[in-house]
Order: structure tokens, then C-alpha cells, then sequence
């Protein structure tokens, strides 16, 4: 499809697509190839795609930053960046409300806001992601105070796949707001959003090592509720656990300490040691070791970690390596079963374990993070897909497998084969940008009563399937369903290995259509049609 053509309908709107645009995940587990690669730059340019798309019969996939490790992000059709519609509209600062693109990075936004001194009251552990993709898969932090990041959104805006850009909040369209608060980019394209914010704070945080069963007898005392921001890294092996809590402070900065580990030697090495590890996974239980004493810096039982730093700096982490990630949501009331039978289970405690996979020539790395919210006490609507548990607080457990150098660990399958059925036990509920495998649909709309209602507004929003991927279809849309065969669905037609490791995704569109015209004759129609103004065309095939 020649994207110069495209570009000459619509006047004097530019269509800013090029061909030839190879898209992978952040940690590069899977690649795909859009037929064309659009990054608009105003909400008149984003309304002239999604008409293209319909009078072309494709498909519409936003994406950001590409940092879900699944194929959630894969096309083989029209791929929409909002890279360049990312600018700050308003900032209220009485009321702390701020007005944003919704292609805008989080690492841009916290940048401006700190400039008025504002900041984001929680975050993730990465600001890479663009906030509508934040939202779009109820991106978390770690806090009993705080849910996930939508719990923040005070209104948005949304250009449906009739071209026309809605309004919802909790007073206009609520329906629709909740579906979208965690939209999985199947509604349309999040244009704008309202996002209540903070005045700008510094963290004082503390990380301390200390034994899992101290912790689990801490759990509910003061685990969680002692500070503001608390997570854990798991230690399966040594049976210990990395404790990191955090407080806001008016203490002057006091930078973390690091070692020749945390700088590029260590990032090397360490790689190094976890791609001989898929060769030789015997070594994982050593390595574990080597992790606690040098990459945390802990050489005794008693050392401490503390640090002054801006909010922001303090809650994100380096993710470091191309990674699977398989993280669940649980009741955080089953925590200290769920760990106590996961701990058995990699020491080889059938009795207590319970789980029913052999552990035979199976290791993992460590850490296991775990992190927690609290959405119960929101007083405002609950998004329809929110995986949180909706009447007291919620666990995260992060079961993160590094690929070194693209490679994958040779134990993931029955890895994360045991550890879903674990959390599906615990009445868990997995993560929707994560890598989830053993989760059938049913199950999904088991655990979500509210799925149905998500599905109702989704048909109204796009009753043709413009936003629907082969990724919607396995995990939420049943085959029952009215949207069987949707005109713009596309479906996933072939994987295959990638040089550069993961997958290669391939999707196809279906051939039939329900609209009176065929596509070549929708593409002539549009052809005939002459731009006002030929010099705003902006097209690039040399990617």
C-alpha cells in the first residue's frame, strides 16, 4: 500500500507513514512488520488514519514503547506511534490537575512536571512506557496507599473508530471511562488525558536483607504499612529477601551507594555468567549467592542500604536485560502460603508444596519481586479489567527469567506452568502485559465478573473490530461472541524464529468484508480524491 497516495486524501491533513518499519518488543521477544508505520503529530492527523483505515479495511495497533514481552504489540497492518503527540496542554496547580497528549513518555512528563514542581504521585518500575500504554494494562507500583496509575485519571478523551473523539470520565460516558481506565488498546486511540498529580517530593529509602520466615511473621504487623512505598526481592535459594521501604522527605539528596558491579563492568559480566547459566543451569543457586553479596551489596546479614532521592529516581528500577515476566495479582492475605508453598516447591517439599510439576533439573534466578496496591478504598469507578482485588489489598508476585543475549532459559515452560497454577489456587489474577501461557478464556471471564460489560463497550465502541488483534481473540473475546470474524480483525497466521532471538509475528487480515465495497475499490475512491495542498504530504519509505 503506497502511503504517498493515502497521504493525498484528506487536503491539507498530512498522513506521516512510512514502509518498511520492523517493530520488536523492548526485550526484543517478539518482531513484527506493519505494512505502514504512522506517527501523527495532531488529533486532526490521528482522525484522517483511523478514516483510512476503515475505507482500506485495515487494522489499528498503538503502540509506545513495546515494553509488554508478549505479542500484544504485534501487527502485520497499520501501526500508530504517538511519539509525536506528547505535549502538555494544561496544568492546573491549584488543583493538580494535568492535561496531557496521551503519546507522551513518562520519562517526558515527570521531566515537565518537575519543572512546576509536580510529580507523579506513584509509578511503575520503568517510565519509558507512553502513560496511555501505562493505563492501557493497569501498570502498578508498590504501595498500600496507592492503586494502579489509572486510579490517577480524572477524565480522557478517545477517537473511535468512527473517527469522532469522545469524552468520558466519571460523570460523562462512565461506562465507557471504565472500560478504558484499562482499555488493553482494543476501544480506539486514546487521544487525551487528565491525570491527577502531586507536588513534587523526595524519597528517603532503606533496603535490608533478612530471612523470609522474619518477614512472613512481619506481614501483618507492620510489612506493609510501615512506610509508604515497600517491595521485596525474593532470594528462593538462600531463603532471604531483600526488603526496600520508602518515605517521603525533605532530607537533601544523599546518592545510593554502588560498587564497579552496578557500572558497565557488571552489566557485562553478570550477562555473561546468566548466559552460561542457560547452558549450565546447576549454577543458578551460586549465582544467587554472588547476586546478594555484589550486586546488592550485602556481605553480612546486618548491612544496609539508604539513599535520598527524587521521588521519581527512587521508584524506578533498571531492568537490565532482554526478560520474560509472569507476575499475578493475589489477595495479599495468601502471601505467606503462597510463598511458603513456592519456597517448598524449589527445595523440593512435595509435602508442603503441593504443586504438582517435577522440579527435576529445574532452576531459576533470582530475585522473584513482589510488590503490593491497594484499589479497595478508591472512591472512584473501578476499570472493568482491573486485575486488583477489589476488596482489600493485593499482592504482586513477579516471576522474572532474564535472556541473555536473546536466549531463552531452558527452564521457563514448566517454570511458569507451575507457578500459574499456583496463583490460579491463590484466586490470582495475571498481569495483562506480562507472559502469561497456561490462562484460557473462560478462566479470564471466571475471574473477571465484570468482563462482559468490557466486551459490551468495546463492541459499541468498535463494532468492526478496527482495534482487535489476534492477542484479543485467544484471551477475551469468545467464540460464541457476535464478533466472530470481525471485518478489521486481525488474526495471527504463522511465527517463526527471529536471527536476533524471540519471534517473528506474522498476522493476516480476513479476505471477506461485510462493507459494500472491496478494498481496491475503496483505495481507488480515495485515490481520485486530490490533496489541497501536495507540499504537506509527509512520507518516508527509507526506513
Amino acid at each position: 500500500m503506497d502511503p504517498y497516495l493515502l497521504s493525498r486524501t484528506g487536503n491539507h491533513v498530512p498522513f506521516r507513514a512510512s514502509t518498511h518499519h520492523q517493530h520488536h518488543t523492548w526485550a526484543k521477544t517478539y518482531h513484527s512488520f506493519p505494512e505502514l508505520y504512522i506517527q501523527p503529530r495532531s488529533t486532526e492527523e490521528i482522525q484522517k488514519i483511523v478514516h483510512l483505515a476503515r475505507r482500506c479495511r485495515r487494522r489499528l495497533l498503538v503502540v509506545g514503547c513495546g515494553h509488554s514481552p508478549s505479542d500484544l504489540t504485534c501487527t502485520s497492518s497499520w501501526m500508530v506511534n504517538l511519539d509525536h503527540y506528547n505535549k502538555i496542554l494544561h496544568i492546573d496547580q491549584d488543583s493538580k490537575l494535568v492535561v496531557m497528549q496521551a503519546g507522551i513518555r513518562l520519562y517526558d512528563l515527570i521531566a515537565q512536571l518537575k519543572d512546576s514542581g509536580l510529580a507523579m504521585p506513584n509509578l511503575g518500575s520503568i517510565d519509558n512506557q507512553s502513560i496511555a500504554g501505562a493505563l492501557a494494562t493497569a501498570t502498578h507500583g508498590s504501595s498500600t496507599r496507592h492503586g494502579i496509575l489509572s486510579q490517577s485519571v480524572h477524565s480522557l478523551k478517545i477517537m473511535l473508530a468512527n473517527g469522532l473523539e469522545t469524552s468520558c470520565s466519571a460523570d460523562e460516558n462512565r461506562d465507557l471511562f471504565r472500560a478504558a481506565l484499562v482499555s488493553l488498546g482494543a476501544l480506539g486511540v486514546v487521544t487525551e488525558v487528565t491525570f491527577q498529580v502531586t507536588s513534587a517530593f523526595r524519597l528517603r529509602w532503606s533496603q535490608s536483607l533478612h530471612p523470609l520466615e522474619e518477614l512472613i511473621a512481619d506481614w501483618e504487623k507492620d510489612l506493609w504499612n510501615r512506610a509508604e512505598f515497600t517491595r521485596l526481592w525474593w532470594l528462593p535459594y538462600k531463603r532471604k529477601a531483600v526488603r526496600w521501604r520508602a518515605d517521603k522527605t525533605d532530607q537533601v539528596i544523599q546518592v545510593p551507594p554502588s560498587n564497579w558491579w552496578t557500572g558497565t563492568l557488571g552489566f557485562h559480566a553478570y550477562h555473561i555468567l546468566l548466559y552460561i547459566s542457560t547452558w549450565v543451569p546447576r549454577i543458578l543457586p551460586a549465582l544467587e549467592r554472588f547476586v546478594l553479596s555484589v550486586q546488592y551489596g550485602f556481605r553480612h546479614d546486618d548491612d544496609r542500604k539508604t539513599a535520598v532521592q527524587e521521588g521519581h529516581a527512587g521508584l524506578l528500577m533498571d531492568c537490565l536485560y532482554s526478560q520474560f515476566v509472569n507476575e499475578w495479582a493475589i489477595p495479599l492475605v495468601k502471601g505467606p502460603e503462597a510463598l511458603a508453598r513456592l519456597s517448598a516447591w524449589f527445595h523440593g517439599d512435595d509435602e508442603v508444596a503441593r504443586i504438582p510439576y517435577d522440579l527435576d533439573n529445574l532452576y531459576v534466578h533470582a530475585p522473584i519481586e513482589i510488590r503490593v496496591t491497594d484499589t479497595s478504598t478508591n472512591p472512584g469507578p473501578r476499570p472493568y479489567l482491573d486485575n486488583t482485588v477489589p476488596n482489600g489489598p493485593t499482592l504482586y508476585l513477579n516471576a522474572t527469567l532474564y535472556r541473555p543475549y536473546g536466549r531463552n532459559p531452558p527452564c521457563w515452560k514448566r517454570y511458569y506452568e507451575a507457578f500459574e497454577w499456583l496463583m490460579k489456587e491463590m484466586g490470582g489474577r495475571p498481569h495483562w502485559a506480562k507472559n502469561f501461557s497456561s490462562v484460557t478464556k473462560d478462566e479470564f471471564h471466571d475471574m473477571y465478573p465484570d468482563m462482559k460489560d468490557w466486551l459490551r463497550v468495546r463492541q459499541q465502541s468498535d463494532p468492526d473490530g478496527m482495534f482487535i488483534g489476534d492477542w484479543h481473540r485467544r484471551h477475551l473475546l469468545l467464540e460464541t461472541d457476535p464478533e466472530v470474524m470481525l471485518p478489521f480483525e486481525e488474526r495471527a497466521s504463522r511465527t517463526e524464529p527471529a536471527r536476533a532471538g524471540g519471534l517473528n509475528w506474522f498476522g493476516q487480515l480476513p479476505v471477506k468484508s461485510s462493507s459494500p465495497l472491496s478494498s481496491e475499490e475503496s483505495f481507488d475512491m480515495m485515490h481520485e480524491t486530490n490533496s489541497e495542498n501536495g507540499a504537506r504530504v509527509m512520507t518516508d519509505t527509507r526506513q
